[in-house]
């Protein structure tokens, strides 16, 4: 399979739509159950019992825009059907392809009888107590992403409640780094949540202290609303007025995104676009248009 075909775009944004066989507690089971496959996408066929059929035009073209410039970026998962191959998770990326005219995807083969051990198997995991924050957000996001569950249905199967699955799923937009320092130096998620939002620079920053000093979570918040606070003064001192043009198209962006839109600029004639929600569902509802 080529590189391209596994490619990283928007879910490097969304890391939860990636799941990296480091952290996932049930990789060894998986790798004797599936085999990750380049198949014809005239070969697959949507599940008919599939209940989701929201599948906006403007949302499938731009995906299929995106598909033809960067390739398929996550591998779909399908079950065989007779000379088919049914789609369990990821029927938006097959639309999308299939409108990019794109020949073959990549995608999971599995048994229904191994999806099915699969699931199980993950759901038993999140429930152990030796198994760390980062593995147990791994083991959410691959129901999510491979078992075409929403985080309220993850929430659900593991007896958590909506709001912790998608606050513990957060931790995977944690840089490389700062993940495998939380696994080895057991580091707690309340430790480790006020980095979520930080830059790779701050998070490098503050690593050590947390570790060599023990720091509590309630440190660690204090010092992100610290740097952040500073940080802004800063950005604040260097903004200049922003265009009636730009005003009007964080306006129509923040129409269609159903989210408020601002926009920042400098005196460098760079700046920033900044997208505010205001719950955890108005957030997975932006990510899920961002990511389709």
């Amino acid at each position: 399979m080529s590189a391209r075909g596994l490619g990283r775009g928007f879910e490097a944004l969304i890391p939860t739509e990636s799941i990296d066989s480091t952290f996932d507690p049930t990789a060894d089971e998986d790798a004797k159950d599936s085999k990750l496959r380049e198949i014809k996408v005239s070969d697959i066929e949507p599940d008919p019992d599939q209940p989701r059929r929201d599948f906006k035009p403007e949302q499938l073209q731009a995906l299929a825009n995106s598909i033809k410039e960067h390739g398929v970026l996550q591998p779909i998962v399908v079950t065989k059907d007779g000379n088919k191959y049914k789609i369990v998770a990821g029927e938006r990326r097959w639309r999308a392809s299939k409108i990019a005219e794109i020949e073959k995807i990549p995608a999971i083969v599995r048994s229904l009888d191994a999806q099915n051990r699969l699931e199980l198997s993950l759901i038993e995991n999140v429930q152990r107590e030796d198994l760390n924050a980062i593995e147990t957000a791994t083991a959410y996001a691959k129901l999510k992403n491979q078992f075409n569950m929403s985080s309220e249905e993850v929430a659900k199967r593991v007896g958590k409640s909506e709001s912790a699955v998608i606050n513990t799923m957060r931790l995977l937009s944690l840089p490389e780094e700062a993940k495998h320092a939380m696994v080895e130096h057991k580091l707690s998620e309340g430790q480790m949540r006020p980095l979520i939002t930080a830059t790779p620079e701050q998070i490098k920053a503050v690593l050590p202290k947390i570790i060599n000093e023990s720091w509590s979570a309630r440190k660690v918040e204090q010092y992100m609303v610290e740097v952040k606070a500073r940080a802004k003064a800063a950005q604040k001192a260097e903004e200049r007025p922003v265009s009636a043009e730009s005003e009007s198209r964080a306006a129509a962006l923040s129409k269609k995104l159903g989210v408020g839109v601002k926009v920042r600029t400098n005196a460098r004639g760079s700046g920033d676009i900044v997208l505010k929600f205001k719950d955890e569902k108005e957030f997975e509802k932006l990510c899920s248009i961002l990511t389709a």
